[in-house]
Formats: structure tokens, sequence, C-alpha cells
């Protein structure tokens, strides 16, 4: 009962017990709890099926007194009740009648209508209730770890990491944020690349293919998700696009995001195989990006923990998303990249790598072209002036 931060984590432990998970929460996402392979249900419906009610919500004029002998009645007989949220979510009248009458048959409890409790409190003395103290983070080791959590939390934002405690973003455990870090990294050049093939506005229709050896439930993809909106959006907006605000402000702007996934044979110890971004129904600044289904395609991989564009529509590639990347679709044939590297060369341009894809041997070809710094206008017209170049984007990372 209640599926925040704590709940979820109840439940991430409680599954890993083999039991089945129901949540009650009108504010939880639906997604958030199939994520984690959880089925949200009706008040009513979690009292009627729960061996175990585990309360973990707030306590507000809504919730006070809310387990009381009303709720009691629609419970299973011998259900058990463990209460760390607040005391006041239940009437402690009548936890002590439906304790004695069988109906409730335990309780575990570290929170009170009255803390600390008197010492005539008739819960606290019965027999079928285990309690302890209610000491959260009151004490002085516990304020200073939370003390300086807090402080790396912030110094953290401030240098742009993500937080795994940040208020309405989506929350993901830290080793599981430190797992998909760089795949974080990837969704978000992944998105901020496809956007700048774009030519025109209107961009309605996005899909995102993940492919891993991991199941459905043991691969969270909301924060990966809200990167790939941030970097679809923030070039093409003024707003500053956050964890918190991606989704709502995609639907603002009529953006859908759609995602799939794919399940590989291998080792579930690699999180994500490939992140594949594909926009439809638009057209594109270079047309190679082009999927065989008309649909600009990116995907991309991690690779000893660097973010690498493996593939501009139907063109293999292995290039490293460390800086600005310049795309060429060319004809396959001697001195082509010894001819793009000297007009880079001659315009003071550094060089960080370049990697040649194909169909076949002296056909079409995609060279990309990594660059330090920013190639003059004169500098991308020289290379798009080469006889066998056929088309040429600059893209920004």
């Amino acid at each position: 009962m209640g599926f925040g931060k704590v709940g979820s984590e109840v439940a991430r432990r409680a599954k890993g017990l083999g039991m089945t998970v129901i949540a009650h929460d009108p504010y939880a996402s639906v997604d958030r709890a199939h994520a984690i392979g959880v089925e949200l249900v009706p008040f009513d419906e979690a009292l009627a099926r729960s061996d175990f009610l585990s309360l973990h919500m707030p306590l507000t004029p809504s919730t006070n007194k809310m387990f009381n002998a009303q709720t009691f009645a629609k419970c299973k007989k011998g259900v058990r009740i463990i209460n760390v949220a607040r005391g006041g979510v239940i009437d402690e009248g009548d936890l002590v009648l439906a304790l004695d009458s069988g109906i409730v048959a335990q309780a575990a409890l570290d929170v009170f209508t009255e803390e600390p409790p008197k010492p005539d409190n008739n819960l606290v003395s019965h027999e079928k209730v285990i309690v302890t103290p209610h000491l959260g983070a009151s004490t002085v080791e516990a304020q200073e770890g939370v003390a300086i959590e807090i402080a790396e939390a912030v110094v953290g934002a401030l240098q742009g990491e993500l937080a795994a405690t940040a208020v309405n973003a989506p929350m993901v455990p830290q080793e599981v944020l430190n797992e998909l870090t760089p795949y974080v990294v990837l969704a978000e050049k992944l998105g901020r690349l496809a956007i700048q093939l774009v030519a025109g506005s209107g961009v309605k229709n996005v899909k995102v293919s993940y492919t891993s050896a991991r199941a459905d439930d043991d691969l969270d993809t909301r924060l990966l998700r809200a990167m790939i909106t941030k970097g679809l959006i923030e070039p093409i907006s003024s707003a500053y696009i956050n964890l918190v605000n991606a989704d709502f402000i995609a639907k603002q702007r009529g953006m859908k995001i759609t995602e799939e996934r794919q399940l590989l044979d291998g080792s579930p110890e690699v999180p994500l195989e490939t992140i594949e971004v594909s926009i439809a129904h638009v057209e594109s600044k270079f047309a190679t990006a082009l999927s065989d289904s008309g649909e600009i395609t990116l995907e991309g991989k991690v690779k000893d923990g660097v973010p690498h564009l493996s593939k501009v529509g139907s063109f293999d590639v292995d290039i490293s998303l460390e800086g600005n990347v310049v795309l060429c679709r060319q004809v396959d044939q001697p001195g082509m990249i010894g001819s793009v590297g000297n007009i880079l060369g001659e315009e003071n341009i550094n060089i960080s790598f370049m990697s040649v894809g194909r169909i076949a041997p002296r056909r079409k070809a995609v060279m990309a072209i990594g660059v330090d710094d920013e190639p003059t206008e004169t500098a991308l017209k020289r290379i798009a002036s080469i006889p066998a170049v056929e088309e040429m984007v600059y893209l920004k990372l």
C-alpha cells in the first residue's frame, strides 16, 4: 500500500523471495510497476487478495485511519500487517479488535499515532504484535550520513551527473544507475544525433528498440527513454529538459515515443547489446540515414565503457561518440580518406578518428570523421565538392 520509492524497494525484495506482489497507489505509474513485475490494483482488491499488507503511504486527510474496522472486514482472515509509514494511517483501537478476533493474525509496527507510545498502549503489549522504536534517521550517525549524501547529490547534479534520489524522476537503484550510466550517455547522444538529421520540424513518432539478453522485468529502461527524449527535444527547444519533465514536454509537443525489446541469447551480465532510435514520417538531411522502411534510423552500443554509433540507416559503422562528427556518403574508391583528411588539415581542423562502413568494395560507403574543432563552412563545402561524395552532414554532440 503506497508504491513510492520505499514501496518499490520493498516490492523488489519481496519478488526476490518468490512472492507475488500487488500494489495500490493512485499516483503510481503503471509502466514503473510493470518494470518491476508488480500489478497495480484497486484498494479493495488489494485488501481481498493480500496475505501480507506492507504500508508505505504518507499521512494525509485521505489516509488518516484508512485501516479501520471496515477495512479489516474486507481482508483475508489471518492477514499480517506491517506498518513502517505513519502511525495515523491505522485506527489503533480497531487494529486491536481485529487482532483479538483473528482477522489480523499479526502486526509489525515501528510507528504509532502517539510517539513514543504510552506504557499502557494495548498494541505495544499485545502478544500478536512486534514493535520497534521509530528511529528513522534520528541518530547522530544517520544525520551525518544524510547530510553527506545530500551534499554529494547536489554537487553531482551541478556537475551534470545522474541522481538516483531526484524527486519525481524515474526511480532507479544506485547499483542499476551505475551499471546503466554509459548507456544513458549513449541514449542521449542517439537522440541528439537523430533530431539533427531531420529536415524541418514536426517529429511525432519515435520508436526506441533495445536488444538485450535480460528479461523485461530485469531491465528498467525508463531512465534511457527519458534521456533519449532529452536528446531529441533540447536541440530544438528553448526549454531546459531534465529527467523529471522530459516525458511531459514530449507530450506537450505531440511527440509519441514507443519502446520495444528484442530478447537475445547471450550473457545477462551486459544489460544492453544495442539501442536503436527511429523517427518516422519525416524527411532527412542525410538520405543515407533512412532505413528500408523510410525511417531515420540510428543504432548504438557501448564498447569498453564508451558510447559508439554502430549503424546509420542500413550501413554498419563504428563511430566513437566523444566529439562532433562529419558523415559522408561516397563512392568507395581509393584516395577518399586522404582527400578528406587533406582538406581538414589545410583548414587546421584536428581529426580524432575516421571510420568507413560500406556495402561492398568499390560500391557505396559511409565515411565518419570525428573532429575536435568545428569545421568552417568553407571546409564543409570543399568536402561536399569532392566528386565521389554524394551527400554530407555535420552533426554536433
